[in-house]
């Protein structure tokens, strides 16, 4: 969370390069290439992922991935890396930077839509930044919510409730979205004043969980604007004229540089619109480089 944090505020005061993701499209998902480059670290590199979400299926990850840092002083890769796990973590960090400066002090009641595998990691960073006494889980699967309860109860053990209503789940404090719905989930009637939304799972064109109407009750911070305008939460709203891109109020790095306010009330409900960025990738994965150095870990490779 503390790397991710600094790329944020890395990003939000115009410190760091990152193109927007660039997408191939398949009939069973996408692949994305993401490239970064951190000014203040000196850290760049590429992450390549895919997003399908029929893998599970055929016994493979939705999301499966590869990070290679190189040096950005003379291009030469530093390290390889699978990053399924790391993409897992960097995005639940994301989650809990946003929540800790967006939502209400004293939140005490998360909800989820979606009981796979980025809702624990969004639950695992929640559970550092908030006093949670109660999770609400719905998914279409109860199994899945079961699996999620019995994973997750060694990170916090709290009240579960499982359900299959997503109207149950939207009865919380914090709300997390994980889903690849390229239909509307959450309604805007659902959700409560000073509610703060996490959603996450719209991070290609097309894809959207919540409400239009929900958005244009909120305050709406994106992780990356052109990102998000392409691929985020925002993205269809905004290609139908249903939600104007003038609404959002800005970037999180934004935020956590103190160039704009996050939360301004307690009735408000805010939303942080995560795509996924590629200065997130290089930032955690610099960190597991430099800790991998230091502790003799990985494989030597001959590159030339």
């Amino acid at each position: 969370m503390q790397a991710v944090e600094e790329a944020f505020r890395e990003h939000g005061l115009g410190r760091a390069q990152m193109p927007p993701k660039s997408y191939l499209y398949y009939p069973q998902g996408d692949l994305r290439t993401m490239p970064a480059y951190l000014e203040g670290r000196g850290s760049t590199g590429v992450k390549i992922v895919n997003v399908h979400p029929g893998n599970p299926e055929v016994g493979l990850p939705t999301v499966m991935a590869l990070m290679v840092l190189n040096s950005s002083s003379t291009g030469a890769p530093l390290a390889a890396m699978g990053a399924t796990y790391l993409t897992a973590m960097r995005t639940g960090a994301a989650g809990g930077v946003a929540a800790r400066l967006l939502s209400r002090p004293g939140s005490r009641v998360a909800g989820f839509v979606g009981a796979g595998a980025q809702a624990r990691t969004q639950l695992l960073a929640l559970s550092r930044v908030l006093k949670l006494e109660t999770v609400r889980v719905a998914d279409v699967s109860m199994q899945r919510c079961r699996d999620f309860e019995r994973e997750c109860r060694p990170i916090l053990d709290c009240e579960y409730v499982l359900t299959t209503d997503i109207q149950e789940a939207c009865r919380c404090d914090v709300l997390v979205t994980t889903t690849p719905s390229r239909t509307p989930l959450v309604r805007s009637e659902w959700i409560e004043d000073g509610t703060h939304i996490n959603a996450i799972g719209a991070d290609a064109k097309g894809k959207e969980e919540l409400e239009a109407a929900l958005l244009c009750r909120s305050r709406v911070v994106v992780d990356d604007m052109v990102q998000a305008v392409h691929s985020g939460e925002v993205n269809v709203p905004i290609s139908q004229g249903t939600y104007l891109q003038s609404q959002i109020h800005g970037q999180i790095g934004e935020v956590v540089a103190g160039k704009i306010s996050g939360r301004e009330d307690d009735r408000e409900i805010t939303i942080f619109d995560s795509t996924g960025l590629a200065i997130q990738d290089v930032a955690t994965a610099t960190v597991v480089y430099e800790k991998a150095r230091k502790s003799g870990r990985g494989t030597a490779l001959k590159f030339m």
